[in-house]
């Protein structure tokens, strides 16, 4: 199959993000993944996010086998993955997890992921967790050296805090985003400065947990208070509450790519719907008010 070739100012994600963290959980036969895809493909969704580690390093090839079987479905997509984390398992005894951003590391999970996914390009690859033992200059000959030979058309990080963000920058100007957990039950990312810095370099963030993985449906008290200031709201929009959550984030003026998490399918759609959702300052106040559970200062 040909390489993926695009101009780099012309790439784009869509607008929302289709996880597929959890997919080995969903059980989909083949021919399930493929109509899963074709059907996120029909609502707008046309980029798909991966790890190598995701399903214990199994969640990538599930996605590959669709796109074996179903080719032309590659050049309608976008690919992106991350790397960077070394997990234990059964197939990698190491001592303990930890993170890994050499060249050598990364430039094999590439490879890695490319056969996983049965691509020859992968659009964008992310740095999935700051390394504190990051040595930048290296890292940023190989964005370029993957970048040249075809395989990798962008870069990016994942998780990574602003001066984190900016030593990498620098060495590599041509990163793409960061992938941050931002939420109505997790809004660390509006005071640590990684949204502004977002704005700041014109790059739009991708944001994981959009939902607070979940928790937003739980009982704690928080996600109780954020529901019913939500409910009326949700309700004059005529959308469902996991719909506002989703334009509550699509609300910032970072213009983020929420990462879905379902794989239902209608999961997908109240993503989607979110996009029309027009929020406005007094409302997504009134819900930032009632997760904090406190007035403005």
């Amino acid at each position: 199959m040909p390489p993926v070739a695009a101009a780099a100012d012309t790439f784009e994600l869509s607008p929302i993000v289709a996880g597929w963290w959890r997919s080995v959980e969903w059980r989909l036969d083949v021919q399930a993944r493929v109509r899963w895809i074709e059907q996120a493909l029909e609502l707008g969704i046309s980029s798909f996010d991966h790890a190598d580690i995701y399903g214990d390093y199994r969640a990538e090839s599930l996605f590959g086998e669709a796109l074996r079987i179903a080719p032309a479905l590659r050049n309608r997509l976008q690919l992106i993955t991350k790397c960077g984390i070394r997990l234990r398992s059964e197939q990698r005894p190491y001592r303990i997890n930890y993170y890994d951003s050499s060249a050598a590391y990364v430039r094999a999970q590439v490879e890695q992921s490319l056969r996983n996914l049965h691509t020859e390009c992968l659009d964008l690859v992310l740095i999935h967790r700051p390394d504190y033992l990051l040595d930048a200059a290296a890292l940023a000959e190989v964005f370029e050296e993957l970048g040249m030979a075809g395989k990798v058309r962008h870069w990016g990080v994942s998780n990574h805090n602003t001066s984190q963000f900016a030593l990498l920058h620098r060495h590599h100007p041509g990163l793409r985003t960061n992938q941050l957990e931002f939420s109505i039950l997790q809004m660390q990312a509006l005071d640590d400065g990684t949204l502004d810095q977002a704005q700041q370099l014109g790059l739009r963030p991708m944001v994981w947990s959009p939902l607070g993985g979940g928790r937003l449906f739980d009982d704690s008290e928080q996600a109780r208070r954020v529901r019913a200031e939500m409910t009326p709201i949700a309700a004059r929009h005529g959308v469902s509450l996991a719909t506002l959550a989703f334009a509550w984030v699509l609300r910032h003026p970072s213009r983020p790519h929420p990462i879905t998490g379902s794989g239902r399918i209608e999961g997908l759609r109240d993503a989607v719907a979110a996009l029309r959702v027009d929020l406005d300052a007094q409302d997504w106040y009134a819900i930032w008010i009632a997760s904090k559970g406190h007035a403005l200062p």
